[in-house]
């Protein structure tokens, strides 16, 4: 049986489905759309999310959201979080000269890099379904394909997100459409083990 794992760029991917207007697809079931991929003879094995803890804004309503969605997943198991962290960036508007502070993300390109590397070391997976448009993903891909001949490595673009590069450097690749995301949506409601109820926000549908 050929053992597959995904490894899901949080913001490539977020961002790809806002470009879109795609909101309604927000309370996504990650595991589940990793499955939704398989092929004949392929067994799922594990999801891999990687993001970071969205800044804390005046209203406070996108950090909610995204702990909520957060904790949805993780009642459904088989999946990991591994999260980056944001640093200040000094910017400069060109026209006028007026100056302020932005955030980047930080840790989620080394974060899937090294996840992938050691899955393959450790043996794994058989395949790697990489979700992003990232192109400073190549280099790792291209390291493993080297090192683990064996191992196959595909390419799951985000709504909007595309890179050449990163597509010759795959064994293969695909787009993921619209019905892959409406097909594969948590519950509207999530008990969790301790008795809460999650409710999807209403903002996303």
């Amino acid at each position: 049986m050929n053992r597959v794992i995904s490894y899901i760029d949080g913001f490539n991917f977020c961002f790809g489905l806002r470009a879109k207007g795609w909101r309604q697809y927000y309370w996504l079931d990650l595991a589940a759309m990793t499955r939704s991929f398989l092929k004949p003879g392929q067994q799922f094995e594990h999801c891999h999310y990687f993001t970071a803890r969205i800044r804390q804004q005046p209203n406070g309503q996108s950090t909610k959201r995204q702990s909520l969605w957060l904790d949805a997943l993780a009642t459904r198991g088989e999946i990991t979080c591994h999260f980056g962290h944001y640093l200040p960036k000094d910017q400069q508007c060109r026209t006028c000269g007026a100056k302020w502070v932005s955030h980047e993300e930080k840790m989620t390109d080394v974060n899937i890099a090294t996840q992938l590397l050691v899955d393959a070391y450790d043996d794994h997976y058989d395949t790697a379904i990489i979700v992003s448009g990232d192109s400073d993903l190549t280099t790792p891909v291209r390291q493993i394909r080297n090192h683990f001949p064996n191992k196959r490595l595909i390419i799951a673009f985000p709504p909007t997100r595309r890179s050449a590069k990163l597509k010759k450097a795959a064994h293969g690749h695909f787009v993921i459409g619209a019905d892959k995301l409406r097909q594969n949506l948590l519950p509207n409601e999530i008990t969790t083990p301790r008795g809460y109820v999650l409710k999807r926000p209403a903002r996303w549908y």
